[in-house]
């Protein structure tokens, strides 16, 4: 009876309100709920004027950029930053992250700045004033939003590392064997009836191919979001967000293969052995050469192909196989800094033979965690390893979580192999500062307490 009674006096009351009353207040609860939460998203051409560009740069293959997405949950707000770069220097880290703080809000635990870490920009460039604008912008453009995440596969990364056949040592070459997530993790920030604001996206794999063009270029992450923008009618941000690529290339390569066999031969004529060693870019190559001209157009025509096939996987998970969006969900940020044994390379050679080394300090880095409802987002500062990724990902309490690497700052690690591939006489490894034994551990328990530390109240 008593349920009865509180039900009779429900619909009393409810009888009370005037029709027309009751009417608006049943279609403004949609829109109520929907801008607790708003976004907004901005990129800002970052594109060097070709007069500036340094020694070595010959011009300018296609634009980069900065992008960013602002979020607000209505008690926090926190931002999502890609930045088309080869890595996010400490100095640009801290500048952004304390302007932002003291012009927006975004505390420094809820801004990840993620490099695309394209081979193809002035490692040097400071594009800390363009990623401030396109904060800024972003900001100034918050709407109601909501957001819904998915996951698809695609198959154009693969494991850089394998025994040459031929001299029986670790060399790079397509390991078809090795490991390699093929996951794609699309994050889609609409508006309260669907309209797609920005889409935020991770994927593993180097951004080499235009490496040897001597020419600025966002290589595949560039080729893949502007893609993406184009297929929405540029009315969206498409934000790559570089996974755990360390060990992980583009699955079709060929041509910086060949390149790389036609400059080891002419420096070879001049006297130098650089088999072992490879200067950067593509000094050293005689770009008249007809061959290498029919190589490098199709290094061009590579990229934009491989960003097309990435940027179809993330549209059909971003049309087909979204959860259901959140309304309302609630930020938070974490960030920690841990601290692993250093090293010292005493002894030269890009793989195949052990290096020598000497104890070297010790060696930090930063991780940072965001959350976007039940979405996380681990980043770290640094070009980690496939397996710790893969690691990470499965013991989280989440089952939509993503690795953002090279994250907020970088690492003085150099490369962060898992602990078993210390035991492979790679590039990666012989170069890396790190010891083995603490990095890949450290990493994914220090992920996890910050994963842990969000469900306190």
């Amino acid at each position: 009876m008593k349920h009865v009674w509180l039900a009779a006096v429900a619909t009393f009351a409810t009888a009370q309100i005037p029709l027309a009353a009751r009417a608006q207040q049943t279609l403004a609860s949609p829109t109520q709920i929907a801008s607790a939460f708003r976004a907004g998203a901005a990129k800002v051409d970052i594109t060097p004027n070709k007069n500036a560009l340094p020694k070595g740069f010959e011009g300018v293959n296609d634009p980069i950029y900065a992008r960013a997405v602002v979020l607000d949950d209505g008690m926090t707000k926190a931002a999502l930053v890609t930045v088309d770069a080869g890595a996010i220097g400490d100095d640009t880290w801290t500048a952004v992250s304390l302007a932002a703080q003291k012009e927006l809000g975004i505390a420094p635990e809820r801004l990840l700045i993620t490099a695309t870490h394209t081979h193809s920009v002035p490692f040097r460039m400071d594009p800390t004033a363009q990623i401030l604008k396109a904060l800024r912008q972003a900001a100034g453009a918050l709407q109601p939003a909501r957001v819904a995440f998915g996951q698809g596969v695609s198959y154009i990364n693969v494991n850089r590392n394998l025994i040459d056949p031929a001299t029986h040592r670790w060399w790079e070459g397509p390991n078809y064997e090795g490991a390699s997530d093929k996951t794609v993790g699309v994050v889609r920030i609409e508006t309260p009836v669907g309209q797609p604001i920005a889409i935020y996206y991770n994927y593993a794999v180097h951004a080499v191919i235009n490496g040897q063009l001597d020419q600025v270029s966002g290589d595949i992450p560039g080729a893949t979001s502007r893609y993406i923008e184009n297929a929405l009618d540029d009315k969206a941000v498409a934000l790559w967000s570089e996974g755990a690529a360390g060990d992980q290339n583009p699955i079709f390569f060929q041509q910086t293969y060949d390149l790389r066999t036609i400059r080891i031969a002419d420096y070879a004529k001049r006297g130098q052995d650089i088999s072992n060693t490879m200067p950067p870019g593509g000094q050293g190559l005689n770009k008249r050469d007809p061959q290498v001209m029919k190589l490098m157009t199709q290094q061009r025509q590579l990229t934009n192909s491989m960003g097309q096939m990435l940027g179809e996987e993330v549209l059909r998970v971003n049309r087909d196989t979204l959860d259901r969006p959140e309304v309302s969900p609630r930020l938070f940020g974490a960030t920690k800094t841990i601290t692993c044994p250093g090293r010292t390379r005493t002894d030269q050679g890009r793989a195949g033979y052990p290096g020598t080394y000497v104890d070297g300090d010790p060696i930090p880095i930063r991780l940072s965690l965001l959350k976007i409802g039940n979405i996380e987002i681990g980043g770290v500062n640094g070009e980690v390893f496939n397996p710790i990724a893969q690691r990470f990902k499965a013991r989280s309490a989440s089952s939509r979580t993503m690795m953002a690497t090279l994250t907020n700052g970088m690492a003085p690690s150099g490369y962060i192999p898992n602990d078993e591939a210390f035991t492979q006489n790679t590039f990666e490894v012989v170069s890396s500062r790190l010891k083995q034994g603490c990095a890949e551990g450290s990493i994914i328990n220090g992920l996890l307490d910050l994963e842990q530390a969000s469900e306190r109240p």
